[in-house]
């Protein structure tokens, strides 16, 4: 959806807020609905210390949840910030999830814990928490990573850290991270391990299943990964373009003859696309008209904001271009919310609560940090190939795709899975929630498509009960409910 986006955050300045304020916080009293005074079962003293309460606006709830830093490079003091929710019911029973947001550059805790999956939704206000009767951990142990550094409250104390960030720092990072996270919470090291996340992520999460899986033949490193699950995902660069491009011809965007240039000047297989310059000035028309409509759900109202001076710069700061390079957009989605969610997290007594500050010094929190965005250092160009290598590895592959997304289209992803000529074990049909056609869906061998009628590109703000039953099928191995009533 339109950013309400904010001038961009430079690094320098974010590196020496974050080094400010690196005092440790004082363990404080448990406080929760049915409280026992006891332990939960399955968070050893390791991780109570990063046990979250008197959290400003939270709403009661009968399950435990964690936030807190996990260092992942100790000669840099690179170290990034997580959130986690046990699961609301039998949480030792359940697996564990970790949910990542893309951009690159955007936060997993603004983004899906609090505006999409998580227990607790942003309010209106910036003041407070709303309960999210829909949230994965009914389904889940949920962890929500901000990674890489410079995302969120996430941070190195060395500088040359912030210009080496790409796919790779990103994937070698969280794979460290998860390593340390278990040694504060042991009962989850062998518990059943999925990851999921959104947009760019579609890149970070196949890449972090693939550096789980080939360290797995340690057996010291093993990791009980099961399956990814990605929604309008990133995947691969010539056919997200030509998704992208086809869908806003297909739904009037723009017109047939700037998509006919399109057509007979972008050769997007190839390494000089954008070296050519009647197809570089037909994608910027693309560009041009998805200014005025919201790119990210191409039926819903503009998002304006006091906070932005024009759409045109809203756009500038989302939309990374140099000569005869690839533009780049942002992959994140925002309906006027970040400015609740900044108002909200950049509180001193909530980020005491989350154990990122003393309480004294505050540690200043961005939705999505455009310097990152802008100086991604290297992007993968198709994760296809590492689908192909997951599947044989006999892990299950989930991608969802809500068709009101011109950022990351439908066609895109139908692109990026046709290029892999799976075999098809289910053929397309509709799959229903609540008797009514929630979307279509095909399974193949070792991936399954599910599509979400009239969502945009963060699904679950949209279609949040839906969002919740395919998670719920996922987890369980299930196909989706393909008659009605069922």
């Amino acid at each position: 959806m339109d950013f309400a986006l904010k001038a961009t955050v430079h690094v320098s300045l974010l590196l020496n807020i974050l080094v400010s304020a690196a005092a440790e916080p004082p363990v404080l009293g448990r406080r929760w609905r049915g409280d026992s005074g006891k332990p939960s079962m399955n968070s050893l003293e390791n991780g109570d210390r990063d046990l979250v309460t008197n959290l400003p606006g939270q709403p009661d709830v009968d399950f435990r949840h964690y936030a807190g830093y996990v260092t992942v490079n100790e000669k840099n003091g690179r170290a990034l910030f997580y959130w986690f929710y046990e699961a609301t019911t039998r949480p030792e029973e359940k697996p564990l999830v970790l949910w990542l947001n893309g951009g690159p550059g955007c936060s997993s805790v603004g983004y899906g814990a609090t505006q999409e999956i998580g227990p607790f939704i942003v309010d209106t206000d910036g003041q407070g928490l709303k309960f999210n009767p829909y949230s994965w951990n009914k389904e889940a142990n949920m962890i929500f990573l901000e990674s890489p550094i410079g995302v969120g409250f996430s941070y190195s104390n060395t500088i040359s850290d912030y210009h080496n960030l790409g796919d790779d720092l990103t994937a070698n990072d969280a794979y460290t991270f998860l390593h340390k996270w278990f040694l504060k919470f042991p009962s989850y090291r062998k518990r059943t391990f999925y990851i999921a996340g959104e947009s760019y992520a579609g890149k970070y999460v196949p890449q972090l299943a693939e550096l789980i899986n080939d360290k797995n033949n340690d057996p010291s490193l093993h990791i009980d990964l099961k399956g990814i699950l990605l929604g309008n995902p990133e995947t691969s660069f010539a056919e997200d373009w030509k998704g992208l491009v086809d869908y806003a011809w297909s739904h009037a965007v723009i017109s047939d003859e700037t998509h006919g240039i399109i057509r007979r000047s972008c050769d997007f297989d190839s390494n000089n696309t954008w070296s050519n310059d009647d197809c570089c000035e037909a994608v910027d028309e693309v560009l041009k008209q998805y200014k005025e409509i919201d790119i990210y759900s191409l039926y819903t109202s503009v998002c304006f904001s006091n906070s932005v001076d024009s759409d045109d710069k809203s756009f500038q700061v989302m939309m990374s271009r140099t000569s005869n390079t690839m533009p780049r957009i942002l992959g994140g989605y925002d309906p006027c919310l970040d400015d609740y969610a900044k108002a909200f997290y950049n509180r001193l007594d909530v980020q005491k609560a989350l154990h990122v500050s003393d309480g004294h010094q505050l540690r200043n929190w961005s939705i999505c940090n455009y310097t990152l965005f802008h100086k991604w250092s290297y992007s993968t160009p198709s994760v296809l190939p590492i689908y192909t290598k997951l599947i044989q590895a006999g892990l299950n592959i989930w991608v969802y795709s809500g068709d009101t997304d011109g950022r990351v289209p439908v066609l895109s992803t139908r692109y990026s899975l046709n290029s892999l000529r799976l075999p098809i074990t289910k053929s397309w049909r509709p799959w229903y929630h609540q008797k009514q056609v929630s979307g279509w869906y095909q399974e193949y061998a070792g991936l399954t498509f599910a599509t979400f009628r009239g969502a945009g590109h963060a699904v679950p703000c949209f279609k949040p009960s839906e969002s919740l039953a395919l998670f719920s099928s996922f987890l369980l191995g299930d196909s989706l409910p393909s008659v009605r009533g069922q």
